[in-house]
């Protein structure tokens, strides 16, 4: 594999174990250091990093932070350009979806508001951090949902709108950011296999029933559509969606 991304550090959030891990993997197959947060699994996050070091001889770092905590966003970002010398690349993956998939009458406020704090909010509060210390050729990448453009069902208007939100969030920050040569773009996955949707788990039948290919993505796919906006070739986008959804919502 050309190692793309050289010289260049990555923070991804979220990145324990699941989509998140996968892009810290392939970035650091392309050439980057790499910083990962988590919020609870601090074992599944030292497997990650000591995974991607041995795999790839990169540098990894395994940083706990609440992506609903601002002061922790914060702090995450200042770690990984002290221990790791820079930042020239963010992934926002960290995300959290109510399964109880409950009528909006009866979803709890306090679900409501971590569902828009850890999907939204933090990835906002992310993006802020990092850019002070991006320069021109920085990259932030935002992990959507093609929930965030047409609603899975009944049940899940919280994290639709989180994810939708997703969308404004990354097309605000192109312009804001790209004066700078800084880079913002969103990748939007489908029913992918992670332990939070497992692609043998309840319901996973009607999900691959919505796409044509009849299947879950595998977390390495949509690692390499964040890989491509990552690089250099996509230095001319920004303010972009790519779906990962197996075509879902065509």
């Amino acid at each position: 594999m050309i190692e793309k991304l050289n010289g260049k550090v990555a923070l991804v959030t979220g990145a324990s174990r699941g989509i998140g891990a996968a892009v810290a993997l392939r970035l650091a197959e392309e050439g980057a250091d790499v910083a990962l947060t988590y919020q609870g699994n601090e074992e599944a996050a030292r497997n990650t990093a000591e995974t991607l070091t041995k795999k790839t001889g990169r540098r990894a770092v395994a940083i706990r932070a609440d992506v609903a905590d601002a002061d922790a966003v914060g702090a995450s970002v200042d770690r990984t350009v002290r221990e790791l010398g820079r930042l020239d690349i963010l992934v926002n993956s960290a995300g959290v979806m109510d399964t109880s998939f409950s009528d909006i009458g009866d979803v709890p406020v306090e679900v409501v508001d971590r569902t828009l704090d850890v999907n939204i909010r933090g990835s906002l509060l992310a993006a802020r951090e990092a850019a002070r210390h991006m320069t021109d050729g920085g990259r932030i990448i935002n992990i959507g949902s093609c929930i965030g453009e047409f609603a899975l069902g009944p049940g899940c208007t919280a994290y639709a709108t989180s994810k939708a939100a997703v969308t404004g969030m990354t097309k605000g920050l192109a312009r804001d950011l790209g004066p700078r040569g800084i880079t913002v773009n969103e990748v939007a996955p489908g029913a992918t296999n992670t332990d939070m949707n497992p692609e043998d788990g309840p319901g996973s039948e009607f999900q691959k029933g919505l796409s044509p290919l009849g299947r879950y993505a595998q977390p390495e796919e949509v690692a390499a559509a964040v890989a491509y906006f990552a690089s250099p070739e996509a230095g001319f986008t920004t303010g972009a969606r790519l779906a990962v959804d197996g075509g879902r919502n065509a």
